[in-house]
């Protein structure tokens, strides 16, 4: 993929790679309960790189959460922003370098 080698000859990051292929930054403020005193809700900040409207890597961590770790679930608050948008990007034919 010609996307892969930046002009340099370094690689191209896979996060950048995500946001290309219509990836934005999700984040997610997730409330918990307590194991050890139930009454007490805990905050947790989760953030990657998802797809909107279904967003499942967040769906795939909620799940693990809810199979793996002892604190229940209380709500999940998400945010989300495509930090390229179609505007901003354009195909150019040539590499120009300024020295």
């Amino acid at each position: 993929m010609a996307l892969q080698k930046a002009a340099s000859g370094g690689a191209v990051s896979s996060d950048f790679l995500k946001q290309l292929k219509g990836y934005g930054l999700t984040t997610a403020e997730i409330l918990y309960r307590r194991p050890d005193h139930r009454w007490l809700l805990q905050s947790y900040v989760w953030q990657d790189y998802d797809l909107f409207p279904n967003f499942p890597a967040l769906k795939d961590f909620l799940a693990f959460w809810q199979a793996k770790l002892e604190g229940p679930l209380f709500s999940v608050t998400v945010a989300h922003s495509k930090l390229i948008k179609p505007a901003e990007m354009r195909a150019i034919d040539g590499v120009f370098r300024l020295h």
